[in-house]
């Protein structure tokens, strides 16, 4: 692309999917995005490509991606073909880089042995994220890399939130809450006129899901804890479970340590309720002849609900309510099971705002704004790698 200045090229690496986004620099509030595109089915035996550019039709590819450095590859030659020149610099979303980092920060070999340490803390995502560094190494030795933490957001919860009933001595090892989702979180906040004045819930509800509780640009609380598996009912995860749980399947069933990450993180959920899928769109499509399709469904409004109201109590109350997320940007259905029963606490949807997903979607009288706002994590990865890698 003729005349093309810097760019800064964002990462959202999943354990079977790759997301990606090309910024122009400087990276303005509203960012201008120069490209975008997933790269999906990752370890299948047939993946795809696709990119979309503003100027373009969408490019879509099929081919085989044995592995994160694969489809790595196929991406930097598929920016090449397009004109694209090397980045200034490349953001990566890390969902958490245990104890040591809670802050972005430009990525060195130090770090990256920290992330490789700190696997234990998010070991479905930290993998594929680590592979993404290394592969971005391996083609551009020379070009910056920065680490955005999605735990970087809740680095300053209290501690009276942030601390398990546990002995001390596992506090000081790292046992404690960290939350995650933050980057959408940030994204949010900026979205919003006042930045967030007041007392606000935000509910990212994607194949992960989770709530925070912000009061005045701060989050006092989330829901999702040591690692991404802990918190609300998910896709495929379990959310938070009485330790018994853990203990009677170790005990009785025999069950290893892989084996409960396993059932925890891709086979509970949405998924295990309903025996068909953890995918809201397939439930919402079979809830009309499938019990446990509806159940699945229900159970996760449930805790959505129930996570709510708790964060109503840690906030004193409530001025704002922000849905995000695949789920909570697309999924109508749900958010009226979610909000209906909590009318008498001020949350008062309007059935046809909500059923067109406009930005507001509460009654005229609603003492609770409750809004609909699109996520955009990329957006947020490519201002923290400006600013960190001194891009100008």
């Amino acid at each position: 692309m003729a005349g093309l200045g810097s760019t800064v090229l964002c990462i959202n690496s999943g354990s079977s999917s790759l997301k990606f986004a090309v910024y122009a620099v400087p990276v303005a509030d509203s960012g201008q995005c120069l490209a975008e595109g997933a790269i999906e089915r990752i370890g299948q035996s047939v993946g795809r490509l696709w990119i979309q550019t503003p100027n373009e039709e969408r490019r879509e590819e099929q081919a085989p991606f044995p592995d994160a450095n694969a489809a790595l590859t196929t991406l930097f030659r598929s920016l090449e073909s397009l004109s694209y020149p090397p980045p200034a610099a490349v953001g990566h979303r890390i969902v958490a880089g245990g104890p040591r980092h809670t802050n972005h920060i430009r990525v060195d070999e130090r770090v990256l042995q920290d992330l490789r340490e700190a696997l234990p803390f998010a070991p479905l995502h930290l993998p594929a994220e680590i592979a993404a560094i290394e592969a971005v190494r391996r083609h551009w030795p020379e070009i910056p890399q920065v680490a955005c933490f999605d735990t970087a957001f809740h680095r300053d919860i209290p501690e009276l939130a942030a601390r398990f009933p546990l002995p001390r001595n596992l506090w000081h090892e790292g046992v404690r809450k960290y939350g995650f989702h933050g980057l959408s979180y940030e994204y949010i906040l900026s979205q919003l006129t006042d930045g967030g004045r007041g007392r606000l819930i935000v509910a990212h509800l994607g194949n992960g899901a989770s709530l925070a509780a912000i009061a005045d640009g701060r989050c006092l609380d989330t829901s999702m804890g040591l690692t991404p598996t802990g918190g609300l009912v998910m896709g495929t995860r379990s959310g938070d479970l009485d330790p018994g749980v853990l203990l009677y399947l170790i005990a009785e069933k025999g069950y290893t340590g892989p084996q409960l990450e396993r059932l925890l993180n891709r086979l509970s959920g949405m998924l295990g309720i309903s025996g068909v899928s953890g995918d809201v769109q397939t439930l919402l499509a079979e809830r009309g002849q499938n019990a446990h399709a509806a159940q699945a469904l229900e159970i996760f409004a449930y805790s959505v609900r129930k996570g709510i109201g708790a964060f109503m109590a840690v906030l004193g109350g409530l001025d704002r309510l922000v849905f995000t997320g695949g789920i909570g940007e697309h999924a109508a259905p749900l958010r009226w099971s979610i909000c209906r029963p909590l009318e008498d606490l001020g949350i008062r949807l309007d059935p046809q705002a909500n059923g067109e997903s406009r930005r507001r979607i509460s009654r005229a009288d609603s003492p609770v704004e409750v809004l609909v706002i699109p996520t955009n994590e990329d957006l947020t990865i490519a201002r923290h790698t400006q600013d960190i890698a001194q891009i100008v």
